[in-house]
């Protein structure tokens, strides 16, 4: 069996919250990734999706060691990075790269692009100053970005170029594993199939092991072999892509998919909308026991005082896992469950994945 290329085991990360004025104190900590355990095998593209401050981009920052973790390890192709310093890392972070949600921020507007570009040879040493701009100019063309633009500044390209710049820099060195976080979101659509095409292009080429996080669940479906869906730090649900949206079990996950637009009107018009109750808790004080109990149509007593284990249920392979202790079985209507008691009552949309 092949091993897995990344290892999350029971990773969590919090935030110290601090009073404002002259003398501050800590007040509080964001739970902002608490207990999570993911496998990414080589050459799958793993998804991850879930509402804005779910712990995403935390999560992935935390794998390429922008952030130190609390607790848990990382362990990426058989070493444990957990603890590596910033000298280790740099031999680490050839294989790890990451492309940035905003085009416009990830980029250095005062730089030239051929310097942006060519940083990863320069700090690991890699070629002459010709051998150098060459590799550059053909990174360029590969991610179809014309060579001749090599002096031009980043406010000289559109949008969906200065990701391209950014996908471009991030394969300079023939990385393994590629932490694309929200990629095309800040794009539009039409550009965005382009570098989603553009990205699936590289991974055959390269054999390029992807983590996608996005909150756009079409997006996600179109590129991912597994899907994690997480929810307040925690992961609720992985499975295959296929699976997930065809048999979901958790209830999180099932709200989500309500909320997909469907292309044939008359589907949609007939389509019941999942009601979630109540507000999104906060990441400083989250509930115990299940972190979803307080929005759940299906929660019981016993989901607020226990954490349900992240397990197959309900007969299904080893490849998909759920946290829930009651979890749907195949046909079961959400809908028609009786709402959690809450402040407000409100619809799991598009717009809550993206607010």
């Amino acid at each position: 069996m092949t091993e897995p290329l990344l290892s999350l085991e029971h990773l969590t990360k919090t935030f110290p919250v601090t009073s404002a004025g002259l003398f501050r104190r800590r007040t509080d900590r964001v739970h902002a990734v608490d207990d999570v355990s993911l496998e990414v095998m080589p050459g799958e593209t793993l998804g991850l999706v879930g509402e804005t401050g779910c712990g995403k981009s935390t999560l992935a920052r935390c794998i390429t060691r922008l952030h130190d973790v609390d607790d848990g390890r990382i362990v990426f192709a058989g070493e444990d990075i957990t603890h590596h310093s910033r000298v280790r890392m740099r031999g680490v972070r050839r294989d790890v790269q990451m492309v940035f949600q905003d085009p416009y921020g990830s980029l250095n507007p005062r730089r030239r692009v051929g310097s942006i570009i060519g940083d990863p040879f320069v700090i690991h040493d890699v070629g002459t100053p010709a051998e150098r701009k060459r590799s550059v100019q053909e990174l360029m063309e590969r991610v179809g970005l014309n060579p001749e633009h090599y002096n031009r500044f980043p406010a000289e390209f559109s949008g969906g170029q200065r990701q391209r710049i950014g996908v471009a820099r991030a394969l300079a060195l023939r990385p393994r594993l590629m932490i694309c976080d929200e990629p095309v979101s800040a794009l539009d659509v039409s550009i965005q199939a382009q570098v989603l095409n553009l990205l699936l292009d590289l991974q055959d080429e390269f054999g390029l092991t992807y983590v996608f996080i996005s909150h756009d669940l079409s997006v996600v479906r179109h590129v991912s072999d597994r899907i994690a869906v997480m929810y307040l730090g925690k992961v609720v649900e992985v499975a295959p892509s296929a699976e997930l949206f065809t048999q979901p079990r958790h209830p999180y996950t099932r709200a989500l998919l309500s909320a997909l637009p469907v292309a044939d009107p008359d589907v949609s018009d007939s389509r019941r909308r999942i009601v979630l109750a109540g507000d999104l808790p906060t990441p400083t004080n989250p509930p115990a026991g299940c972190r979803f109990h307080t929005r759940c149509p299906r929660a019981r007593e016993d989901c607020a005082s226990t954490v349900p284990p992240v397990e197959p249920v309900l007969g299904d392979r080893p490849e998909h896992r759920t946290a829930c202790l009651h979890p749907l079985g195949d046909g079961e209507d959400l809908a028609a469950d009786r709402p959690a008691v809450g402040d407000s009552e409100i619809t799991a949309t598009e717009e809550e994945l993206s607010a």
